[in-house]
């Protein structure tokens, strides 16, 4: 069987989200299984002296009209929400609580809710009370407030990010198939190429 695809991503990165609107699609196409694995692009800024989109005039002034025209192109609703970026160390806790606890599949429900929590409602998701709120429909709030403070929760987001740095990855969307890596939202096309013919 085919190794799966891996999928990094910041909550915070439009390009990410568009990337998670697509990932149904990656998976019809390329037959293989797309693994989610949320880490925090601001600890690859420290280590690569990079800085958000936003803090660059005329590439954030290209990027507010990229995104808005390759969600149209997509076909999903996308406001870019203010504040940008945000911290979403929380929501990443709250994914891997959800996935430790219940399983990928309501974990990638989690994902989208929250994408689209930021990205189309405008929702401060680096807030602890907004990421509870999003991931406690019809589940303990006391429990997703418990599992975002979790140490175990801590660490599997610092082992995650640290993991992604020692293997280059330094965007978002960011993907991985059989070792090759993709960055970017306008690669996805490649991704399924690369993972139906084992590459060029």
């Amino acid at each position: 069987m085919s190794e799966p695809i891996e999928f990094f991503f910041d909550f915070s990165s439009p390009y990410g989200y568009l990337a998670q609107c697509a990932s149904k699609r990656i998976e019809d196409e390329s037959g293989r299984a797309l693994v989610f694995r949320p880490y925090l692009m601001g600890a690859v800024f420290k280590e690569t002296g990079r800085a958000p989109l936003k803090n660059h005039p005329l590439v954030w002034d290209y990027a507010q009209n990229d995104v808005a025209r390759s969600a149209r192109r997509s076909g999903v609703p996308i406001n870019l929400p203010d504040p940008f970026p945000v911290i979403t160390a929380g929501a990443c806790r709250a994914f891997y609580y959800i996935q430790n606890t219940e399983g990928d599949t309501p974990a990638r429900e989690l994902a989208r809710q929250l994408y689209e929590a930021y990205f189309v409602d405008g929702k401060n998701i680096s807030k602890s009370d907004v990421v509870i709120d999003i991931a406690s429909k019809g589940r303990d709030s006391q429990l997703i407030q418990a599992g975002l403070t979790d140490e175990s929760m801590k660490l599997k987001l610092r082992e995650i990010t640290a993991e992604a740095i020692s293997r280059g990855i330094f965007g978002s969307p960011f993907f991985i198939v059989d070792g090759e890596p993709f960055w970017g939202h306008d690669r996805i096309d490649e991704v399924i190429d690369w993972a139906n013919s084992g590459g060029w």
